[in-house]
């Protein structure tokens, strides 16, 4: 095959990954913050969702678990509505005191310690995978239950598919997945405000009977168990609906997503999920309790009600059909959380050193690519080590959720009570946050006991196993920086000429063309090992580097502008650093997201320019390579190198020992 053909597919795949993903975003377009940002709506739809959707598997699994004690529905339907409050309240301080986001990781990294954010961080990451895998997984449970008990088998093969298709959707951009799925979202609103609506008015004489029938249920068991009894039953019916509450952190995970002003969309979106999601769990409860609601095998619990409600509709097999299937297309959007929130926990962890740096990279689609394929991989292979089991899935999600809740709450309380000299409200806050915490450790400590050998071990390991790979992560990451370090005291020794070369570069001499990135002693390191290896040979220098927006910088126009001027300073200081030492030179950058698709355009158009020009990078080298530090150091340098030497460039990798 010949380089034509060659280019042919690559044009080809090109246009399929266009077509897929969709055309390149402009970092440098002022508007683009106000283009991608969500608004109050879309924000509730998108990171809203995980909270309201809980209300499909959190209160029938707290329902199941009161047994014969039914009439306690009532109690758990106040209960339940009042620790959404408490627990949305705590986060919209959160949201005030950390309106960048990053939820969980930076309260407990900030109110705590580094070690405490590690922890809190690697449970919200194991928690936004099962996010994504508890939300399919209850989505085919909805599906399926309008189809024969016979298509149960095929139940994993669709969820599994589901994730696929979302992968693909997300790696689009967070705003054009947002917007295809909120049609889902507000069907799933109208149908159950139907759904409950008319549940309740219906049997609105029979609230009476029913009446009597708590007092009658609870005088009974008061004396046969006492009051201690029914505070047990109580308790553990209310800790197995722990995933009702479980999407409530993500709208103060998010922030970065939201359309300026950023607090108050924040809050905005915080209060529409707090009053969805309360009336929705309140009324199902209040539902169950007054249609008498059974389990069925084969079906979930909402799917008995909304056929039971609906049952005597001239069409009302059709309106409970579309009541639970836009119920499991809810769980779909619900499914986003994990795809928006989970890589943006990545990417600050990433930044801190604690994760790989590559997950803190964005796409050209301006999304955390590495961090969506990640968290949807690592969904697949959960759904399929436990098979799509709800109940499961329901307790290791609520057990991460609960630990990243209560740190939180502890980190909060501990902050309003070190700053009370300056934060004059404090003793009004500090009670919500002592009561979230006693709440979510309750919550948190029941689930363990009740289900550490129903799936509650199993998301131990895999938050303790994360742990411990952060930490090993961190380590390496510091001993490379103390390697790296001694390299800036060449900064500080810098020979000079004493004469400083004004020429103007000559594009007909020898030139050197060196890749740089800030103005640093590696950078500097390679400049003085090109003048060592090859004595004589260059006059003049060009210096070419990429202001790369990642993550920790995409969060507006001033930190673009400011990233490009930082980046320019530096060029301009390898060129005076080259001039003084005697040679002309001169820079050429770029600012992007990706370094390997900027950077080779640019040297291509440096090889034409200077047609007598070699090209060097710096690359990190250690004394012995292993897959581990491949997977910590991008190889930018070498995946330069192989597309330009194929257009007939000549690059060298000039190595930078790291000490260890």
């Amino acid at each position: 095959m010949g380089p034509k053909d060659s280019w042919n597919w690559e044009d080809i795949r090109a246009g399929a990954r266009r077509l897929i993903i969709g055309a390149k975003k402009n970092v440098e377009d002022p508007g683009i913050f106000h283009k991608i940002a969500l608004f109050p709506l879309l924000a509730w739809i998108g990171l809203g969702a995980d909270g309201v959707s809980s209300s499909s598997y959190g209160p029938p699994e707290a329902f199941i678990a009161l047994g014969e004690h039914t009439y306690l529905a009532v109690f758990l339907a106040l209960g339940t509505a009042l620790t959404v409050f408490i627990i949305s309240y705590a986060y919209t301080r959160i949201i005030e005191h950390f309106p960048s986001g990053g939820g969980g990781y930076i309260v407990a990294t900030h109110t705590i310690s580094d070690k405490a954010g590690v922890v809190s961080g690697s449970a919200l990451l194991i928690d936004y995978m099962l996010t994504i895998t508890v939300s399919i997984a209850a989505c085919g449970e909805a599906v399926f239950s309008f189809l024969p008990y016979s298509y149960q088998p095929y139940k994993l093969i669709f969820a599994c598919l589901l994730i696929v298709i979302l992968i693909v959707i997300n790696l689009r951009g967070v705003k054009e997945s947002v917007t295809m799925l909120a049609p889902i979202f507000l069907v799933f609103i109208a149908a159950h405000a139907l759904l409950l609506g008319y549940g309740l008015f219906a049997h609105a004489p029979q609230i009476a009977p029913v009446a009597a029938g708590i007092q009658a249920g609870l005088s009974r068991d008061l004396a046969a168990i006492g009051i201690i009894g029914v505070l047990a039953i109580f308790l553990r019916a209310y800790s197995l609906g722990g995933g009702t509450y479980t999407g409530i952190e993500a709208v103060a995970n998010g922030m970065q997503i939201m359309r300026e002003p950023r607090v108050k969309t924040g809050k905005r979106t915080m209060a529409y999920m707090a009053i969805s999601l309360a009336v929705l769990s309140g009324g199902l409860f209040a539902c169950y309790l007054l249609w008498n609601v059974q389990p069925v095998p084969g079906q979930t619990l909402n799917a008995v009600l909304a056929n039971g409600v609906f049952s005597d509709w001239p069409l009302g097999g059709i309106l409970a059909l579309i009541t639970i299937f836009s119920e499991a297309a809810l769980l779909c959007v619900a499914a986003q959380t994990g795809f928006i929130d989970g890589p943006r926990v990545m990417a600050n962890m990433a930044i801190d050193s604690w994760l790989p740096r590559s997950f803190a990279l964005l796409s050209e689609r301006l999304t955390m690519t590495n961090g969506i394929l990640l968290m949807g991989g690592s969904a697949l292979l959960i759904m399929i080590f436990t098979r799509g089991s709800v109940i499961i899935l329901v307790t290791m999600y609520a057990i991460n959720v609960f630990l990243t809740f209560s740190i939180s709450e502890f980190g909060m309380s501990r902050f309003f009570y070190k700053n009370r000299a300056t934060e004059k409200e404090w003793k009004r806050h500090i009670p919500v946050h002592l009561t979230g915490l006693v709440l979510c450790s309750t919550i948190l400590t029941i689930t363990l006991f009740e289900k550490l050998g129903q799936g509650g071990w199993f998301t131990i390991f895999l938050t303790s196993a994360l742990v411990g790979l952060c930490f090993l992560i961190h380590g390496h990451y510091q001993k490379v920086t103390k390697g790296l370090r001694k390299l800036d005291t060449l900064l500080e020794v810098i020979p000079s000429t004493g004469s400083k070369n004004t020429e103007p570069v000559n594009t007909h001499k020898m030139t050197a063309v060196q890749l740089v990135t800030g103005f640093h002693g590696f950078g500097v390191n390679t400049f003085y090992s090109i003048i060592k290896n090859f004595p004589g040979v260059y006059e003049n220098f060009i210096f070419v580097s990429i202001a790369v927006v990642d993550s920790g910088t995409f969060k507006g126009a001033a930190e673009v502008t400011a990233l490009s001027k930082s980046t320019k300073n530096s060029l301009v200081k390898y060129v005076d650093l080259a001039r003084e030492t005697g040679f002309a030179a001169d820079y050429r950058m770029d600012i992007g997201t990706d370094v390997v698709d900027l950077a080779v355009p640019i040297c291509k158009n440096i090889a034409k320019e200077f047609p007598n020009s070699t090209f060097f990078a710096g690359q990190i080298v250690f004394r012995h390579e292993n897959p581990f530090q491949k997977i910590l150091h991008n190889e930018t340098a070498f995946a330069i190198q192989r597309r330009l030497q194929y257009s007939g460039i000549t690059t060298v990798i000039m190595p930078v020992r790291a000490e260890k």
